[in-house]
């Protein structure tokens, strides 16, 4: 069984009691950005959120700090070994201005899973949730306003121990930090080009690609560079036999063919994506023909070439549903919906966004508000 693991299913978790959490705050705060501008990632708010780990006392020393600097030893596992993943969800101001967040149970289990893979101790859900709570509590003034616009949260999980034999950390830190974002994409509503990678590989079966490792990134790089310099926005990955389509940089993919709609399989090098189950969940609502199964590029493009693609989008926390416009493949282009947005992809984009900024109602349950966290 491939995707995320339940709750409790071979995951660390550590005894200790909820402990308190600490707050030393900034002596001064940072004037808040233009909420009609802001460029995702390059702004981070007030605070952080951390906590540390060891075999003795678990997860402890649970605090929130002034955002700066960290202070680790250069033998630590982290700078030899790769041990770090991250998680990346949302928050957004509603209409009675409370916050809401998308899907935070989701980000809890896969961190744990993520954890294991990697032979790192586990987050509990309490830590987790509680660090969300504590944290945007604290930079509540930071979630933005604007329509397209929300609250980037970063949670992380690295080994700390220093050494540099070979062999799993025994220590831990876990911590949080959040930026107010606007659109991934600069032009969110248009469609992007999409790379084809048809030499190196993202991640094989038994791999790291099921898990939001840093290393997964790290590895992307070359090819996204590639694809830049060739005009392209993101790379879309196939498998180790460059056949089977896998996903696409920062997102899951899905393609509208004429009769269903289609998105890989998760089979073990495929990162399973809030987003991803989210838009599966709400097309299966509206009994949309919702496929997930392996296809390959060349089936994709003979689909292409006898009119039977319609469109493509990818999704993902950051870009939420982002049409794909054109494939460019063995140096020729492969234009989708006319290079327009398709009427699926729009609704998908328009529904899941009207909830997340509670303009509809969330009939799904995805959204939290942030005194329910705990």
């Amino acid at each position: 069984m491939h995707g995320i693991i339940a709750a409790g299913e071979g995951l660390t978790f550590s005894p200790e009691k909820k402990p308190k959490v600490v707050h030393r705050y900034a002596s001064s705060l940072k004037p808040l950005p233009d909420g009609d501008n802001l460029q995702f990632g390059k702004i981070f708010t007030d605070h952080c959120f951390f906590s540390d780990y060891n075999v003795e006392k678990g997860w402890h020393n649970w605090r929130i700090e002034p955002f700066g600097t960290v202070a680790l030893s250069p033998s630590a596992s982290v700078f030899h070994y790769g041990q770090d993943l991250f998680e990346g969800l949302k928050a957004y101001k509603q209409p009675n201005g409370q916050i809401a967040l998308f899907r935070p149970e989701f980000n809890c289990r896969r961190m744990q899973a993520g954890a294991e893979r990697l032979c790192l101790p586990a987050p509990t859900r309490e830590l987790f949730m509680t660090s969300l709570k504590e944290l945007i509590s604290v930079d509540a003034r930071w979630v933005p306003t604007a329509q397209g616009s929300s609250l980037y949260i970063r949670p992380t999980l690295i080994g700390t121990e220093p050494h540099i034999k070979a062999q799993p950390s025994k220590e831990a830190m876990y911590f949080v930090i959040l930026s107010p974002v606007g659109a991934y994409f600069s032009g969110q509503s248009q469609p992007v080009r999409i790379w084809v990678e048809e030499n190196a590989v993202r991640a094989v079966p038994g791999g790291l690609g099921a898990t939001k490792a840093g290393a997964n990134y790290a590895a992307s790089f070359q090819s996204a560079v590639r694809a830049n310099k060739n005009g392209c926005d993101q790379v879309l990955w196939l498998d180790a036999e460059h056949e089977g389509i896998e996903e696409v940089g920062t997102m899951n993919v899905f393609w509208v063919l004429k009769g269903e709609i289609v998105t890989p399989a998760l089979n073990g090098s495929i990162l399973p994506g809030s987003t991803r189950e989210a838009v599966i969940e709400l097309l299966k609502s509206r009994r949309m023909p919702i496929v997930e199964r392996r296809i390959t590029i060349s089936e994709l493009l003979k689909h292409h070439s006898e009119g039977r693609l319609l469109e493509a989008f990818g999704t993902g926390t950051a870009a939420v549903i982002s049409p794909i416009g054109e494939l460019h493949f063995r140096g020729r282009d492969y234009t989708i919906q006319g290079g327009d947005v398709g009427g699926v992809t729009r609704m998908l984009y328009e529904t899941i966004t009207n909830v997340q900024y509670g303009k509809a109602e969330d009939t799904l349950n995805w959204m939290v508000p942030l005194e329910s966290l705990i």
